[in-house]
């Protein structure tokens, strides 16, 4: 996409990731559903592009019910074989169960802390090197019985999320999101 502005590097000019780059990475998100949806999405990535996972995006809302935690916690293995089946996610059996897994740590989490976003947003936000709070995040969330959530896929997380302001300086996000941040 070529209309002038600058973007970070790593959206290239791909509509998709340009749309997602411009409309939602590093947006402060502070919705349970939308956070859950993010983490699984975050794990579904791991050894793989952030593409292949955005072009799969639609295919996870609709066999993870719009991750409502909830009704994915009660998913059973005939589930998880259908969804093994479904050429709209990644068909990776402990990716897929690990959402499953992570749809019951929310609920507790809820349970425990009220929400997932004020626990999430209480490990991700820190004065301390973002490595490190990621690293911290990733400790924590596997504590509380989390799974596909080393450091790496909670760095994407915090960044995806907006808990931490990724895009480069010169991208016309950057002051946006910042700006958004003080006011």
């Amino acid at each position: 996409m070529d209309d002038g502005r600058v973007r970070c590097w790593w959206c290239g000019d791909d509509d998709l990731y340009v749309r997602y780059h411009d409309d939602e990475w590093g947006v402060p998100t502070h919705d349970d559903v939308a956070l859950f949806e993010l983490l699984s999405l975050e794990g579904a990535q791991a050894g793989l592009s952030w593409i292949t996972v955005l072009r799969r995006r639609e295919g996870y809302r609709r066999a993870f019910k719009k991750f409502n935690p909830k009704l994915v916690a009660r998913f059973d293995d005939a589930r998880v074989e259908a969804i093994m089946g479904d050429e709209g996610v990644i068909r990776h059996r402990q990716k897929i169960v690990s959402v499953i897994s992570n749809a019951h740590a929310v609920l507790e989490v809820q349970r425990e802390h009220g929400s997932f976003s004020d626990y999430v947003w209480s490990l991700g936000t820190s004065d301390v090197d973002q490595q490190v709070a990621a690293a911290n995040m990733s400790k924590q969330l596997r504590k509380d019985g989390f799974k596909f959530v080393g450091p790496t896929i909670c760095l994407s997380f915090m960044q995806a999320g907006g808990m931490v302001n990724d895009h480069v300086r010169e991208c016309f996000r950057f002051n946006e999101l910042e700006s958004g941040r003080h006011s």
